[in-house]
């Protein structure tokens, strides 16, 4: 290296010191060419002057990293040399080199400083070392000494030394072969270890374990056996990670032989109970999200759902339950449902274990009660999140468009649900409820409607003819009815006590006796018993086979026997429920045709097409009002807009030919129940409505059919179709009558009181339409303008009293025989009882006996023998009425009577009888003052003043 500066020294001493060139004389002066002499370095001096000498440290930092190589092959004066430019600057090189002077000086202080300042310590290890040779030398004169002393021992006892060392190599050999022995059982334990696994003795296997950690740390020395320490903990955490994935596999099948295996080998782990119970949550919580996660995806079959559900990040689950096509909902939730339900029973199986396990070993201790605790915390977040996972599924389906029974069936599968929620940890399974309500709600507002439209289409198509049913025929035989026949059956006979249902949670105890579910199943509770081996509460009775109605009237069955007992039904149901039409049915039997031809006709059930398409309404209705008890009034109520729309539309059909006062025909009832109807149903003008915003909920008045004629007075102006439409509407009364206790039975105790009110009212007012509509008929079949007329023409002032009544009786009568004709007539094609022909007869009484007073009240004058050939005229038609209408008494025959016997009252007894009897118009009251005060203007000017304020307050009132 220094030869290698040297040489770089000389040549930059060359270079520096070369004369330069002399220039010819140009002619110039030297003074024109004078510059400023530039300091020079000698190339030899060792030093830099110390002007502008920069600090040590900073000249060691300025040093490049070239000059601290350690490579044999770096020249440092090649390095310096590449350094220089091709058009060489003196100055430059100078300057470098005073730069390379100075490092080179520092450098060279700072390795003397060092070496002064490590001095004391090099000679003190130089002294080290030198001991050091010296116990070398001194031990290899010692071994040599050895040597030759062991060399002289081995020739005096070779013998016995051989003897040792053969009994030595036998030791040896036993240990070796002893050692390979245990190093053999070592290596094979993890096939064993997994033996035992396979065969479930977990805590054989985790014991043998143990024993094999033990002799390996003792065995340790040994290079392998060092090696198969670590392997046998690798196998202890391979033993635990299998036993964990046995655990999560107790979330589907619950196995206590198993499971009992498992808690033994968990405490050779040392790991307490509650911990355990820990870890067995979250796989149970792992096992719900998976479950219904895979569920849910076997039932998607776009591939671009899928897709998109690998990249969703946050709620792969609810993108999956949004992408469920309609068509496979219903399968998809009765797949999940039945999944879930294996994870809870299995839960409730485990905790049904450890209760057993805690009575049988009778102590309690800390672990067990945290163990207890843990367990019942978990049942309600395990079935928490069931019901989560369902009600994901619904609340992101559109139910809108299914068909009821599709719907009925959704609401079957969540109700069983909740009652397995009920029967599993007491919950109310409020988000199951929650969500079922909020899409009952959508799909129940937009089915109601399309049922109340469906009715009006109904309406204006019906003829009013008879449905053809059987003499026996009962709602409850009905398909909408079947599913809970058992119950509504039961509960006629045993009607619970105190009902307090106001949620799911009371399902069970629908009632007393009755052991069917209000989903339609023969049998409700103790699911996981009943289904603790094999299937589930999901496998039967989600889908309903399809009943067979035997409503109608065949050629074969005249006898009218029809059986309404399915073969689900005991005996011991079939003997408590009486058919009330049993005991008619046999005797029918021993009849000849035209008997039961009669019987038939005066005996058969009246209802019509639309009366039976109300009835299977309302078995829905009442089907989904059992399922979804939150808004069980609402639906009942919706239930009894259809009978309100039915009477509605009947009243309009039927009475709007009514030619009398209708005062007298309205029952107080009948008039709150037509107007409310009017009010709160009846949409009278759709864009009027629309544009209030009224129309929602609100259905349109109907119109009679065409072919419906009310005309004709041979066919008494449409009396049968009267008949048909008011007794079919009184039929479907009657059916709601036999609900009532039901349906009060269904809604929450708070809206009873309005229900009650709907049956006092709008129910009991079916009966009351009949006098309207028998009227409207009655008013057009009799003459009244002609029976008046003559009544006009007759002479009441007569004086003596005669024998033979007036010829008006005569016509009238006549008229009331042709009527009775023609309603016999009608009798042959409709059934008429006994109450409609009274109902009828009595209208007839009713406007004779006002055409009567009517017309007496228009005679102007009249003597007593005048008041006596009234009454012998009434009483000769009260004679022949009673025969042909059979009406005894005769209706209203009181108010002819008080009428004409009030002309011989004398004055102030006639005052107080005229403030008495409001039931006369006024005009009546007028004639009757004329006629009896007619000698006596005063007392005629003051009863007739009387009158005038009674009319003026009537008037103000």
């Amino acid at each position: 290296m220094s030869n290698k500066i040297d040489e770089f020294k000389q040549k930059l001493l060359t270079l520096l010191n070369k004369q330069p060139a002399k220039i010819p004389s140009m002619g110039f002066n030297d003074a024109n060419y004078h510059f400023s002499q530039v300091p020079t370095l000698s190339i030899n001096s060792k030093t830099v002057a110390d002007a502008d000498r920069p600090a040590d440290q900073e000249i060691l930092e300025s040093i490049e990293a070239a000059f601290f190589s350690m490579k044999e092959d770096f020249d440092i004066c090649r390095f310096e040399l590449e350094k220089l430019p091709e058009v060489l600057d003196c100055d430059q090189i100078q300057r470098d080199f005073k730069i390379l002077k100075q490092q080179h000086q520092v450098v060279s202080q700072k390795v003397l400083q060092l070496i002064l300042e490590h001095q004391n310590g090099c000679n003190t290890e130089l002294e080290k070392i030198t001991e050091i040779l010296e116990q070398v030398k001194e031990t290899l004169d010692l071994c040599q000494i050895s040597r030759k002393e062991l060399k002289v021992a081995g020739k005096q006892f070779s013998a016995s030394l051989g003897i040792l060392a053969n009994y030595r190599k036998r030791k040896l050999a036993q240990n070796l072969l002893n050692n390979l022995d245990m190093i053999k059982n070592l290596h094979s334990f993890e096939k064993r270890c997994q033996n035992w696994m396979n065969d479930e003795d977990y805590a054989g296997a985790i014991t043998e374990l143990k024993v094999c950690q033990k002799t390996a740390i003792k065995y340790r020395h040994f290079s392998c056996v060092a090696a198969l320490t670590y392997k046998l903990q690798e196998t202890l955490e391979n033993t635990d990670s299998q036993l964990d994935r046995v655990l999560a596999q107790t979330c589907f099948h619950f196995d206590k032989n198993r499971y009992k295996k498992l808690q033994d080998a968990y405490n050779l782990l040392e790991k307490s109970p509650v911990s355990i119970i820990d870890n067995l949550h979250v796989h149970y919580i792992t096992a719900i999200y998976n479950s219904s996660f895979n569920v849910v995806h076997s039932y998607i079959t776009s591939a671009e759902v899928l897709d998109s559900t690998e990249n969703c990040g946050k709620n792969p689950y609810k993108t999956l339950c949004q992408a469920i096509d309609q068509d496979v909902f219903i399968p998809c939730l009765i797949q999940l449902c039945k999944v879930l339900f294996k994870i809870v029973l299995s839960y409730h199986q485990l905790m049904r274990w450890h209760n057993d396990s805690e009575n049988e070993n009778d102590v309690l201790n800390i672990e067990t009660n945290m163990t207890k605790q843990k367990l019942e915390h978990n049942l309600v977040k395990i079935w928490d999140d069931v019901q989560r996972k369902v009600s994901s599924l619904l609340l992101n389906a559109d139910l809108a468009s299914y068909k009821f029974d599709q719907f009925v069936q959704i609401l079957r599968v969540v109700h069983r649900l909740i009652q397995v929620g009920e029967e599993f940890c007491s919950s109310k399974s409020e988000d199951l409820q929650e969500s079922i309500r909020k899409q009952s709600v959508n799909y129940f507002k937009n089915y109601h409607g399309q049922r109340l439209d469906e009715l009006k289409i109904f309406l204006e198509n019906e003829i009013w003819g008879i449905c053809p049913v059987k003499p026996s025929f009962d709602i409850l035989q009905l398909q909408e009815f079947k599913c809970f026949r058992y119950s509504l059956k039961n509960f006629k006979f045993n009607p619970p006590i105190s009902p307090t249902m106001v949620n799911y949670s009371t399902a069970s105890t629908e009632c007393c006796s009755s052991n069917h579910s209000q989903d339609g199943s023969s049998i409700i509770g103790n699911y996981f018993s009943r289904y603790a081996d094999h299937g589930s509460p999901f496998d039967s009775g989600m889908n309903d086979a399809v009943f067979e109605e035997d409503i109608l009237v065949g050629e074969t069955d005249a006898s009218g026997y029809f059986s309404e007992d399915s073969e689900e039904e005991s005996e011991e149901l079939r003997r408590e429920f009486v058919d009330e039409y049993g005991e008619e049915n046999n005797k029918s039997s021993q009849m000849n045709a035209k008997e039961r031809k009669e019987k038939h006709l005066h005996n058969n059930s009246i209802l019509t097409n639309t009366t039976l398409t109300v009835l299977r309404q309302m078995g829905k209705y009442i089907q989904m009002s059992r399922l979804l008890k939150p808004i069980a009034y609402q639906i009942i109520s919706c239930m009894n807009q259809l009978f309100d729309y039915y009477l509605y539309s009947v009243h309009l059909f039927f009475t709007q030919d009514l030619s009398v006062s209708s005062s007298s025909l309205y029952s107080q009832e009948l008039n709150i129940t037509l107007k409310k109807i009017l009010d709160n149903l009846i949409l009278e003008d759709e864009f009027k409505d629309l544009e209030n915003n009224i129309v929602e909920s609100k259905v349109l008045k109907p119109c009679l059919s065409s072919m419906v004629d009310l005309s004709k007075p041979d066919g008494l102006y449409g009396l049968m179709e009267r008949i048909v439409a008011v007794e079919s509407l009184v039929f479907l009364a009657k059916q709601y009558e036999f609900l009532q206790d039901y349906l009060e039975y269904l809604v929450p105790p708070n809206n009873r009181l309005m229900l009650q009110q709907f049956f006092t009212q709008n129910i009991a007012s079916a009966m009351g339409l009949r006098y309207p509509v028998y009227m409207a008929v009655v008013a057009q079949s009799f003459d009244l303008r002609q029976i008046l007329i003559l009544m006009s023409k007759i002479d009441w002032e007569v004086r003596d009293v005669r024998s033979m009544h007036n010829s008006y009786i005569d016509l009238l009568l006549k008229e009331v025989q042709m009527f009775s004709q023609r309603l016999e007539d009608i009798s042959l094609r409709v059934p008429i009882s006994s109450e409609v022909s009274r109902n009828i007869w009595e209208n007839v009484a009713h406007i004779i006996t006002h055409t009567l007073v009517q017309g007496f009240s228009d005679a102007k004058k009249c003597t007593n023998g005048g008041r006596a050939l009234m009454q012998l005229d009434f009483a000769q038609f009260l004679t022949k009425f009673e025969k042909i209408s059979s009406l005894r008494p005769v209706p209203h025959k009181e108010y002819v009577e008080n009428y004409v016997k009030a002309y011989y009252l004398p004055d102030p007894e006639l005052e107080k009888w005229i403030k008495e009897h409001k039931e006369y118009s006024s005009k009546h009251l007028y004639g009757l003052v004329s006629c009896a005060c007619q000698n006596n203007k005063k007392t005629k000017q003051r009863l007739l003043q009387v009158i005038e304020d009674f009319e003026k307050n009537q008037f103000i009132r």
